[in-house]
């Protein structure tokens, strides 16, 4: 029975038929038709986005509306046709999406037949391979193996970025700090009212997170002279963000937005986020966007 959740929608126009999009679909809900990229069954649809982030024209969105409920377990049933990389594919999108629901009905379903997990087969590989370079079987430390999945997206995976003259040079570089260029306050976007004074025909920067944290002239290139509204489109609420800024942008006719957001392949989300917003506004707002890498770097 159908009903309202997240899913896909490509627009034809913009789409050029690429085919980016399709092996972040492991599902197999996205297909190369005529020249277009289409989603052939919401139920192999899971809403999760994967695709949006690689698609090079911005024509997929995620949206609310009806459609028929995700069925894993006929995921599962096409996806195991497939073969093990693909079951792995899956199972790895799922846990770096956080569908813990989602990743338990699949490994209930290769569980009820009989069909062994390609992740859980590495793993014990990855394993015996430790216990041999040891040499010594019968005295290893043993690793608890969790039953729930680990959240391995790049947005997530621990990673050492200082370079090696880091520490000896942070004291001379702190020693002449620069002043801060925020306008205004509060900043994270489920504080700021839409009648807020700052927000009225202001050239606005809509900046996911960790922007702040990791470029290094984010206030001297990105905020000098802009109105900052922070959000984070993978752990807050986007449903609620986008009815907020459509409200924004209706409200208070901004000159531009600037939308700044990691390379990171959730982050994408932000910015079909803040086009749709700007869309259901109805004015007529100039749109940028600028890309930033881990290591502080602008890459868009």
């Amino acid at each position: 029975m159908a009903s309202k959740r997240r899913i896909i929608t490509i627009n034809e126009e913009k789409c050029t038929g690429c085919g980016r999009c399709i092996p972040n679909c492991p599902e197999g809900a996205l297909h190369v038709i005529d020249g277009k990229a289409r989603l052939v069954s919401d139920l192999f649809c899971d809403g999760l986005g994967t695709c949006v982030g690689n698609c090079p024209e911005g024509a997929m969105t995620v949206e609310e509306r009806e459609a028929e409920p995700y069925d894993e377990a006929g995921v599962m049933a096409n996806i195991v046709e497939a073969g093990p990389n693909t079951i792995a594919a899956h199972l790895k999108h799922l846990q770096d999406h956080g569908a813990r629901d989602y990743y338990n009905e699949a490994m209930s379903y290769l569980k009820n037949h009989n069909i062994p997990s390609p992740q859980r087969a590495e793993a014990k590989s990855q394993k015996e391979e430790r216990i041999l370079a040891c040499g010594c079987a019968g005295s290893h430390v043993q690793e608890l193996q969790p039953e729930s999945p680990t959240h391995t997206c790049p947005g997530s995976q621990v990673r050492d970025l200082r370079p090696q003259s880091a520490i000896s040079n942070l004291q001379s570089e702190m020693s002449s700090p620069r002043p801060s260029r925020l306008r205004n306050w509060p900043v994270q976007l489920t504080l700021i009212p839409p009648s807020a004074p700052f927000l009225k025909n202001a050239d606005l920067l809509i900046s996911a997170d960790c922007v702040g944290s990791s470029h290094p002239n984010f206030h001297e290139e990105l905020v000098v002279g802009r109105v900052l509204i922070i959000a984070c489109p993978k752990l807050d609420d986007s449903d609620a963000y986008q009815e907020k800024l459509t409200t924004i942008f209706r409200q208070n006719s901004p000159k531009s937005v600037l939308v700044a957001h990691m390379t990171v392949p959730c982050c994408y989300g932000l910015v079909q986020l803040v086009k749709q917003a700007i869309a259901d506004s109805g004015q007529p707002i100039p749109f940028a966007e600028v890309t930033i890498d881990v290591h502080g770097k602008q890459v868009k």
